[in-house]
C-alpha cells in the first residue's frame, strides 16, 4: 500500500507542477512581433554583423522598430532588401555595393621579419607575441585568419599580404573582425582610391620597416581638390563621402602607397 501511495503522491506533485507551468505560461506570455518574425525569415541568417547589428534577429528588430533601414544586408543583396522593404511597406532603396579592402602593402620585397616565428600559424596568436613577426607592428601578419573567415573564398595571401577579390566579396565583415591588426575595412565598390598602409609610426620609422609605407608627408592632403584626405594616426585616410576617385592623390603620392583600384561589379 505504501508503494501505491508514493506513486500517487508523485503523480499529484507532477500534475500540480504541470498546472502551475500552464498558468505561468499564460500569465507571462509575450506576444511575438509578426513583423520581426517575417523579416528574420527573409534575412539570410548569416549573423555576420555587416549591417552593424549583432545578428539577423537584432537587425530584424531594429528594422521593425524603425531604427534601421531595410537595405543594410550586404550578403543578402538586392533580393533580400526587396523582401524586407515589402514587409515594411516602404519603397526599395538600393544600397551601395560594398567590398572589403586590406590597408597594407608590406609585401616580402618591401619589409622583413624581425624574428623567426615557430608558433601557431594564426595572425591572432602571432600578434600576441611582440605584435607579430613583421618589422612593421601594424602590417599584415600573413597567416590568413581572414582567409579562413571568408566563406566566399574571396581572400588569398599574395607575397605575404592578404588580398581581397572585390568581385567575390559580399561585404559580410567577417574578415574585418578576424584581422587582429585592424587592417581591413569595408569600402564602396564605386570608390576606386585606397590607401595601402595603416602604420601609426612616424614617417622616418615607417620607411625603415617598410618601403611601401605611408610617411604622412601630407602631399595628398594638399593636392586633393575635394578635401577628402586627412592624416590620422600618421597615415593618410580617405573620406569616401567626399572622394570622387579622380586619382590625383595616387599620382602625387611619393611612396605610391595610394592606389587606384579596378572598377568591379
Amino acid at each position: 500500500m505504501d508503494f501505491v501511495l508514493r506513486i500517487l503522491f508523485f503523480l499529484l506533485i507532477g500534475a500540480a507542477a504541470g498546472g502551475l507551468l500552464t498558468v505561468a505560461g499564460k500569465l507571462f506570455f509575450v506576444k511575438t512581433d509578426e513583423t520581426v518574425e517575417k523579416i528574420t525569415e527573409a534575412l539570410p541568417g548569416a549573423n555576420c554583423g555587416g549591417c552593424g547589428f549583432a545578428g539577423c534577429a537584432d537587425y530584424a528588430e531594429a528594422i521593425a522598430s524603425g531604427k534601421a533601414k531595410p537595405n543594410l544586408c550586404s550578403p543578402g543583396g538586392l533580393e533580400v532588401n526587396k523582401k524586407v522593404s515589402e514587409i515594411m511597406g516602404v519603397a526599395v532603396e538600393e544600397a551601395e555595393p560594398m567590398a572589403a579592402y586590406v590597408h597594407c602593402n608590406g609585401c616580402k620585397s618591401a619589409t622583413v621579419d624581425k624574428y623567426a616565428y615557430a608558433g601557431t600559424k594564426s595572425c591572432i596568436a602571432a600578434e600576441k607575441f611582440y605584435n607579430g613577426k613583421g618589422s612593421c607592428s601594424f602590417g599584415c601578419i600573413g597567416f590568413g585568419d581572414c582567409v579562413n573567415a571568408c566563406e566566399e573564398g574571396g581572400i588569398e595571401i599574395k607575397d605575404g599580404v592578404a588580398v581581397i577579390n572585390p568581385s567575390q566579396c559580399i561585404a559580410c565583415g567577417r574578415c574585418v573582425k578576424a584581422c587582429p591588426n585592424h587592417l581591413i575595412s569595408l569600402r564602396k565598390k564605386s570608390s576606386l582610391t585606397a590607401v595601402r598602409c595603416s602604420s601609426q609610426d612616424i614617417g622616418k620609422i615607417t620607411r625603415t620597416v617598410c618601403k611601401n609605407g605611408c610617411i604622412a608627408c601630407g602631399i595628398c592632403v594638399k593636392k586633393c581638390p575635394e578635401g577628402a584626405i586627412s592624416i590620422n594616426g600618421n597615415h593618410a585616410e580617405i573620406d569616401y563621402n567626399k572622394c570622387t576617385s579622380c586619382g590625383i592623390c595616387a599620382e602625387s603620392c611619393p611612396v605610391k602607397c595610394i592606389e587606384m583600384l579596378q572598377r568591379c561589379s
